[in-house]
């Protein structure tokens, strides 16, 4: 049965395709909805989209250039100034035995992104991608987030463009500033960049953003970015990272800033669109955002819930910061942490509002590997990627590394077949019971597989990453 809060929503025409969930019912259901009916639904919608019987991940790998960045994001452990004494930029040849040790495992793509580096010129990232190309032809460039491009466009000298200098993009008139962001990204896709991350999405309600994103890229110009990867022909991911200042409004507006873009994205029909949404709560450890105390769960509501409705209800100017401020004053000063249960709720969510973006990612590189198993009965159609390295979130927390037979097996205990997938989520290999090349199947003894915690403590020093055994069966 559909139940009372389904039908008041019209959650059957949603999962059919036959209606579009608004964002106050969206808000509704996060709020409102059982856990057991979020997951009942948005799997319904995720097997009306990609059929009842296979899930899909890639072999990528994470690759960060660089740690040296201009921004200071409150959430974030990993940048480096340009003097510190463990600030990097990777060599050619560095980058290289990186790839090299990807394809050797059967890998298809890079992630490749930065920090934002303030002193590398056009030509560097240019001769990066086409040695890159070159070298590994078959590799598959996913590379550079909207932020990054963003900089580019206030650093990086153009023949014909204004250089207004390190985070101050904004200067620029706005057609000025995505013509130049235009014409880099032509020049990098013509290198050889075949698509773009959704890295920096985080949450894009200005009210927050400007809190938690100090010196990055506004959520009006990573949707523009996008929007001219779109122009190009370009796929591109969108990203979600919320538990933390956030109100429940906020995520849903963001969801659906993505939903709007993406509805102009193919009615462009270039080729360009978002092929997936991936969330994934916020990691403290480490970051100054950490010193916020968090929220009581008391009588009082969260601030932030309070500031994000009267923003939702158009009461207060989400842009005028002393607004907002002397709307709630508290908003932005606590921190409301998302565990599991939180994370597969705003998941199924997300699955049940972006009726046009085809894939949704389960997020266990920070969940790990249990909560990202249940992931696929909450709207999840893919796993990620077998993630041989990470860098950026392990610098606040605690991530997970898996190898290829760990993550069949999850999908396949989970009652689904593993399918290998490209980029565009097109097929590359799929393993159903009994195939005697199937990654997982060819294990004999589980105990021996392991999956790598990687902490701040692992990444400072590869020797001492943890690893850890991990329970492989969903429990009720």
């Amino acid at each position: 049965m559909t139940g009372s809060l389904g039908r008041q929503v019209n959650i059957d025409a949603v999962i059919a395709g036959n209606a579009r969930l608004s964002n106050g019912d969206a808000l509704r259901l996060l709020k409102e909805a059982s856990l057991h009916d979020l997951g009942r639904w948005s799997s319904a919608m995720a097997e009306r989209i990609h059929g009842a019987e296979t899930r899909t991940y890639i072999i990528d790998r994470n690759i960060n250039y660089t740690n040296v960045c201009t921004a200071h994001c409150t959430f974030c452990a990993f940048r480096r100034d340009a003097g510190d004494a463990d600030s990097y930029i990777l060599s050619d040849a560095q980058l290289h035995d990186k790839i090299r040790e990807l394809v050797d495992i059967g890998g298809t793509q890079i992630l490749l992104q930065g920090g934002m580096h303030p002193d590398l010129p056009l030509s560097w990232y240019l001769d990066m991608l086409q040695g890159i190309s070159a070298a590994f032809p078959s590799v598959h460039i996913h590379g550079f987030s909207p932020p990054e491009f963003v900089e580019f466009a206030a650093v990086l000298p153009i023949d014909g463009f204004p250089t207004p200098g390190i985070g101050r993009g904004d200067d620029l008139p706005r057609d000025l500033w995505t013509a130049k962001i235009r014409h880099i990204m032509a020049a990098m896709k013509e290198a050889g960049l075949d698509s773009l991350p959704g890295g920096g999405g985080e949450i894009f309600a200005p009210h927050v953003r400007a809190r938690i994103g100090i010196g990055k890229a506004t959520g009006q110009q990573w949707l523009d970015t996008m929007t001219v990867a779109h122009e190009l022909g370009m796929l591109t991911s969108a990203t979600m990272m919320f538990g933390h200042l956030e109100g429940l409004a906020d995520r849903v507006a963001h969801i659906d800033a993505v939903r709007r873009r993406q509805d102009a994205a193919l009615q462009l029909d270039s080729g360009g669109r978002y092929v997936s949404f991936i969330s994934w709560p916020y990691q403290r450890d480490n970051t100054p955002l950490d010193t916020l105390p968090d929220y009581g769960f008391g009588d009082e509501p969260f601030p932030g819930d309070v500031l994000a409705e009267m923003v939702m209800r158009d009461e207060v100017d989400g842009t005028d910061r002393k607004a907002c401020s002397r709307a709630v004053p508290r908003a932005g000063k606590m921190l409301r942490m998302a565990g599991g249960t939180e994370y597969l709720r705003t998941q199924a969510v997300s699955r049940l509002m972006l009726d046009n973006v085809a894939s949704i990612g389960s997020s266990w590189v920070t969940m790990g590997p249990r909560i990202g198993q249940v992931g696929l009965f909450f709207g999840a159609n893919d796993m990620g990627s077998v993630m041989m390295e990470e860098n950026v979130v392990s610098a606040a927390g605690t991530t997970y590394c898996l190898n290829e037979p760990y993550l069949c097996h999850l999908i396949r205990d989970a009652g689904f077949t593993p399918a290998q997938r490209d980029n565009a989520y097109n097929l590359l290999r799929t393993y159903p019971d009994g195939d005697p090349d199937a990654p997982d199947l060819n294990v004999d003894d589980w105990s021996t597989q392991r999956a790598q915690v990687l902490s701040r403590e692992g990444v400072a020093g590869e020797a001492d990453a943890r690893e850890k055994p991990v329970d492989l069966t969903v429990s009720a």
